[in-house]
């Protein structure tokens, strides 16, 4: 069974000589993770079994190891490890960096030690290998008691991102146990020289023909810090979902979210309806209280006070129906005033479902309880069931089945086939100065299986449909290889 590592984390070999450590260390990680003071010894003398350059290799070692863990990146020690101090030494840095420290015992036969240091062009002296042995025999033992976060015995490994270790530490399993939907949005258009409306068609069609359910674009008129540049191309919301809804002929159509703010209410329900009516009943409508406050300065659009747009949202939620509704029913709240609701064509669908977009405990979600058909939540599956709780609550209140509401959550999302083929898609996409480690953690990177099983992680806690946010989705494969996540979870 493969043992999951949270990326960082520092690993520590212990064997003698002859165990295998090197060879395994080259199978489960890149050379540049591995600190060998054999590979030192070479680098500082006449070769690896130079033992006069080993006071040199191993300062070398120290500092190498020292500097690897103060930035955070995965670090393999491929020596003896059977230094009590060393040991110590290298656990306290790790845990100071807020990284993880495990060993990997090396528990090999006496007798295979020694044939494969007999066939060593130089081995090691016979006494030098028997100290080492019966050294060995008394550390493994006594392992345990060290701050390791885990000792194990030698097995595959993959060093994967922390959201998926932990997936993998719950003793439940993570096997998929319900069905699960999949949502994709796009928030960014960073595709170079590329034809946008062609490429953006490419995506609706590639995700449509993969099994996501819904297609998504975020509404704000310039790109937002968390995602890439202002003056990056980021075009207006719901002109480019009427563009996807011509190319496309199933998959539903939404903003995530549109900002209580952003337009006059009336004009956004309008919107929405329109799209509605010329995508054969696709749309969804996505709302949210909206926090841009410097997007909205940068435009001399009006940002008010948070507890006003809380309210401007809820008369939002309610006004919508009437909109969507037959007749021209008049609205008359404290932020919107309409005499004549009158919204011809009238949506296909009755009525069109309303997400409301955020995780606030207090206010949003009792706004979800209350008034919508879907939420959107943000975290990992121990904070979204927390939050499904407290909606539980809320509903509660109401008098609401909370089965009414679909729970939605938003994350990154990188796949590939395996963890070659992984580890190439990240160090093709992470920045110049940005650790992989780092980079995974962000986007969320697995194979396949990884993410089966964080999404199934997802929808034990109460979220049943994920949307995700790909890295690599204009880039030849992402999408059909999500597919393969989407289906593990049979038909939508």
């Amino acid at each position: 069974m493969e043992l999951r590592l949270p990326a960082p984390s520092l690993v520590v070999l212990v064997g003698p000589s002859g165990s295998g450590k090197s060879t395994w260390a080259a199978e489960h990680f890149a050379s540049t993770e591995v600190v060998s003071s054999d590979a030192l010894r070479a680098v500082v003398g006449a070769g690896e079994d130079d033992q006069a350059a080993s006071t040199v290799a191993f300062e070398l070692l120290e500092t190498i190891v020292t500097e690897r863990l103060r930035r955070g990146l995965t670090t393999v020690i491929d020596t003896l490890g059977l230094d009590d101090d060393a040991r110590m030494r290298w656990i306290g840095q790790a845990h100071e960096a807020a990284m993880p420290a495990h060993a990997i015992v090396f528990d090999t036969p006496d007798a295979v030690c020694r044939e494969r240091n007999a066939t060593r062009a130089r081995p090691i002296p016979k006494s030098a290998l028997d100290r080492q042995l019966a050294r060995f025999k008394k550390v493994a033992p006594q392992l345990a008691q060290d701050p390791f976060d885990g000792v194990h015995e030698q097995r595959p490994v993959a060093v994967v991102t922390p959201s998926v270790a932990r997936v993998s530490e719950r003793p439940s399993g993570t096997a998929v146990t319900a069905a699960h939907t999949f949502g994709l949005v796009v928030s960014r258009f960073d595709w170079g020289d590329a034809d946008l409306a062609k490429t953006l068609t490419s995506i609706a069609r590639r995700a449509e023909d993969a099994g996501f359910r819904d297609i998504w674009l975020m509404d704000h008129f310039r790109q937002i810090g968390a995602v890439g540049r202002p003056w990056e191309d980021l075009p207006e919301a719901y002109v480019t979902l009427g563009h996807v809804a011509g190319v496309t002929s199933t998959i539903r159509l939404g903003a995530l979210v549109s900002g209580i703010t952003h337009r006059h209410p009336v004009v956004l329900g309008k919107m929405i309806a329109s799209l509605d009516v010329l995508s054969g009943g696709r749309a969804i409508c996505g709302l949210g209280v909206a926090w841009d406050e410097k997007e909205h300065a940068a435009y001399g659009i009006d940002f008010p006070p948070v507890g006003t747009r809380y309210e401007l949202l809820e008369e939002t939620l309610q006004m919508l129906p009437l909109l969507w509704g037959k007749g021209s029913p008049e609205f008359h709240g404290e932020h919107i005033e309409a005499d004549e609701l009158v919204c011809y064509p009238r949506p296909i669908q009755d009525p069109i479902p309303m997400m409301v977009g955020g995780s606030g405990e207090r206010k949003t979600l009792r706004l979800v309880a209350r008034y919508a058909d879907m939420c959107n939540l943000f975290g990992d599956p121990s904070t979204i069931a927390g939050r499904v709780a407290t909606l539980e609550r809320h509903c509660a209140d109401f008098e609401r089945d909370p089965s009414a509401i679909e729970v939605t959550h938003l994350t990154n999302a990188l796949s590939a086939p395996n963890r070659n083929s992984l580890r190439e898609r990240v160090d093709l996409l992470r920045g110049r100065n940005t650790p992989a480690e780092e980079y995974m953690a962000r986007s969320n990177a697995g194979t396949v299986g990884d993410l089966v099983e964080l999404f199934a992680a997802y929808g034990e806690a109460g979220a049943s449909h994920s949307i995700v946010s790909m890295p690599d989705v204009s880039m030849e494969g992402s999408i059909e290889t999500f597919a393969e996540v989407i289906a593990s979870f049979g038909p939508s």
